[in-house]
């Protein structure tokens, strides 16, 4: 066995090793705050997550039984409880209820446990603002009931409910009907009036059935400005309440009595087509619905035709209503315009009744510049609006003499204008008078060391001779 001595490096001395030793909690130091801004998911400073909790950035965890809690942690701020998608709670004998506004703040909450605890309640109201909810663990509580509403508006994929000392009851019907076999998986048991413990896969009670729903007729054709009377008839056991869905411009009245209500519209209005009309029948195991949607006739009507706008291409926007579908024709300073490759018209957006979209221009010019009329037609009328349309400026526009283009079609060529001629006859000029210095140069060079003129000198250098450049 080798012994830790003073300076092998194991335990170094101060004086020696102190050094490495620093370097080495430096080292780990980088390496742990890394990991914790690496990861992706930080964990909450000491402050901004409840004491008896643990906090990520995404997580909230609270599983010590010691340092209950009673609710569902509230964060320092609304923007740390958005980032939350996943909440557990375990263990806590003090937690009962989920009341309506405990979870409003976690609007992104995908993921929520609480189990092995007291949990008893769960308001109607509880998910209201938590649309993305899809998994929700409540097993081993106190619940002996839930009502189906509690999820009315959320679309959750997983419930789990085991070790619950639900009731054998009619208001716990609908997790039978919407657990459907995953109830035997989950082994899930309801408690009978005598105190037996039932699967609730075999539950069936007496005077306990969905409701039902059937509205006539069960379309509706009518022209614009006509009355319509629509009637609903329900049953179910428990009686079922009948709720009118609907979001109308046009004059209606309701007259209910019994199981059967009727819906008297008034001067339809075309801003109404399209428009859904629902009647529900709601009891304590569940709802139904019937609808249908408003289909009215009336004749075009042009909202809107704007000024052209440059874009991928140039585009002359609109919106047509009407139903049927209008049919569409343009015109250009009052002659119809041939749709085609470079001009066609473009519909971008349909709503309910209006259909928004473009007359499409691939590069058009000064011959495309005018009046441009929109005329909308169906069986039943037409409209029309203008624009004027402005493309590009005509090139003969201004104060030039002369057309920038010519006709291609002219007998005789366009002759040069004499501006032109005089700048050739100046570039040959100057261009002969280079090339006979030129010449003239390469003579002297030639020539030079035994002229008669006795030009005597040098080339390029001043320690080069005429005549070895000669030779």
């Amino acid at each position: 066995m080798n012994a830790l001595r003073p300076g092998s490096g194991a335990l170094s001395s101060p004086g020696r090793g102190s050094g490495s030793w620093r370097c080495w909690w430096w080292w780990w130091g980088v390496v742990v705050v890394g990991v914790a801004v690496g990861s992706g998911d930080p964990w909450l400073s000491a402050e901004a997550c409840p004491s008896p909790c643990s906090c990520s950035s995404s997580r909230i965890s609270c599983v010590d039984p010691e340092r209950g809690i009673n609710t569902f942690p509230v964060l320092q701020s609304d923007a740390e409880m958005e980032n939350i998608t996943e909440i557990y709670i375990a263990n806590q004998s003090s937690f009962s209820s989920i009341n309506d506004k405990d979870l409003y703040y976690y609007k992104n909450l995908r993921n929520l446990t609480v189990t092995n605890s007291k949990l008893t309640y769960v308001s109607k109201l509880a998910f209201q603002n938590n649309i993305k909810l899809q998994y929700l663990n409540l097993k081993d509580n106190n619940l002996s009931s839930l009502s189906w509403r509690i999820f009315k508006h959320i679309n959750i994929s997983y419930l789990i409910l085991s070790g619950n000392p639900l009731h054998c009851s009619c208001e716990n019907m609908w997790i039978k009907l919407w657990l459907g076999e995953e109830a035997d998986t989950q082994e899930l048991r309801c408690i009978e009036d005598g105190g037996a413990r039932k699967l609730l896969s075999r539950l069936t009670l007496p005077n306990c059935e969905v409701p039902m729903a059937t509205l006539s007729p069960s379309k509706v054709t009518v022209m614009e400005g006509e009355n319509v009377q629509l009637s609903c008839m329900t049953s179910g056991v428990p009686s079922p309440e009948l709720i009118w869905n609907m979001v109308l411009v046009s004059y209606y009245e309701i007259e209910t009595s019994g199981q059967i209500s009727v819906l008297r519209l008034s001067n339809l209005s075309s801003l109404d087509h399209n428009s859904k009309i629902s009647c529900t029948a709601e009891n304590i195991v569940g709802e139904k619905e019937s609808s249908l949607l408003l289909d009215i006739l009336f004749p075009p009507k042009i909202t809107k035709l704007s000024d052209a706008i440059p874009d991928h291409n140039w585009c002359i926007p609109f919106s047509v209503a009407g139903n049927p579908e209008p049919q569409l024709q343009w015109f250009l300073d009052d002659e119809a315009v041939t749709e085609g490759r470079y001009i066609m018209t473009m519909i971008h957006d349909r709503t309910e009744r209006e259909y928004h979209g473009c007359l499409e221009l691939d590069n058009p010019t000064h011959l495309n510049n005018g009046r441009y009329t929109l005329v909308a037609q169906n069986v039943y009328g037409s409209d029309h609006k203008e624009v004027e349309a402005h493309f590009m400026r005509k090139p003969w526009d201004g104060s030039e003499k002369e057309p920038y283009y010519y006709d291609v079609t002219t007998d005789t060529p366009p002759v040069d204008p004499p501006e032109d001629r005089v700048a050739v006859y100046v570039v040959v000029g100057i261009a002969a008078v280079a090339f006979t210095g030129f010449l003239l140069m390469l003579v002297i060079l030639k020539f030079g060391g035994n002229s008669k003129f006795g030009i005597k000198g040098c080339v390029l250098f001043q320690n080069i001779p005429v005549e070895v450049v000669s030779r």
